[in-house]
């Protein structure tokens, strides 16, 4: 293979692994259980206490109310984006080196 072509196929192969990825469905887009039905009073009590705040700063209230979540644990995909980043800077050094020295 000619050492022309062999930048743009390397860009080919990437640009179609990421458009793959682009199309896989979330972890979550199915429920396994039935949505409950019932309401739990300690965490309605919360959300109005929370919004009842956030609606005096606002200066609006139109009935909206949003309940408290919580958050998702980000530690998997830190360590998963400094660890691919990592290995690609090592690729790219390693390269850059073989080509200084003429392999």
């Amino acid at each position: 293979m000619s050492s022309a072509r062999r930048p743009l196929l390397t860009a080919t192969a990437a640009g179609t692994l990421l458009c793959a990825l682009w199309f896989v469905p979330n972890a979550n887009a199915t429920q396994d259980t039935p949505a409950r039905t019932e309401t739990s009073t300690q965490v309605t009590t919360q959300a109005r206490a929370a919004s009842a705040d956030t609606s005096d700063a606002a200066g609006t209230d139109d009935g909206v109310r949003l309940a408290d979540t919580g958050s998702f644990d980000t530690t998997p995909y830190v360590v998963g984006g400094t660890t691919f980043l990592a290995l690609g800077a090592g690729f790219v050094v390693y390269s850059v080196r073989r080509e200084r020295l003429g392999f």
